[in-house]
């Protein structure tokens, strides 16, 4: 019997045949076991590390998104309270001239008048500062949009025509303000048919 460098022979108890046993490397089972055990934690600082990461740029964004609502919200409120602002600072130099004109002592009825001339030409720079125009339609085509009808009139304008206005419209930026109070011409009723006309 040879020897053979990959095989151990074993005789058997019965009958002195050799048997052939293959052997095997049997690794330990801390050493089996500590490979993947090895990998799962790192996978799982892995998920941690970036669970942590997107949970910090989502409070960053959201913390972004609250900031810009409070930004506009507070925009909006200053808005509303100070909109008129460059308006009203046009409107102190018309009660700068109206209590320039009321202190005056023994002011004539020529100085009142210059007084509140200087008013109006106040006020009308301010109008126009801020696009405000009047509405005086006298003469025009009624517009039922700018034009209020408080009565209709006969006249020798064509139907349809404002004859008379009763108080002046204005506009903001084409926006109608207050419409104007005005008459409108109306056609002219035919003349009743003369008696016995009908038998001629």
């Amino acid at each position: 019997m040879s020897n053979n460098s990959d095989q151990n022979s074993r005789v058997s108890a019965g009958g002195g045949v050799p048997t052939t046993v293959e052997t095997e490397a049997v690794l330990p089972e801390a050493e089996q076991g500590s490979e993947p055990a090895s990998h799962l934690a790192s996978l799982l600082k892995e998920a941690e590390d970036e669970a942590a990461r997107l949970k910090d740029a989502w409070l960053r964004a959201k913390a972004e998104t609250d900031n810009v609502r409070k930004q506009a919200q507070n925009d909006i409120v200053k808005a509303h309270k100070y909109a008129i602002e460059r308006f009203a600072q046009e409107l102190l130099t018309v009660r700068d001239a109206l209590e320039l004109t009321l202190a005056t002592p023994n002011a004539t009825t020529e100085a009142l008048r210059d007084g509140v001339e200087l008013t109006l030409k106040n006020l009308s720079a301010a109008f126009d500062k801020e696009r405000i125009a009047e509405i005086n339609p006298a003469g025009e085509k009624y517009d039922p949009h700018r034009h209020q009808a408080m009565t209709m009139i006969e006249s020798d304008q064509p139907a349809g025509t404002v004859v008379q206005v009763f108080q002046k419209g204005y506009l903001l930026n084409d926006r109608v303000l207050r419409p104007a109070l005005v008459a409108v011409a109306k056609a002219a009723e035919a003349p009743p048919a003369s008696p016995g006309g009908a038998g001629r």
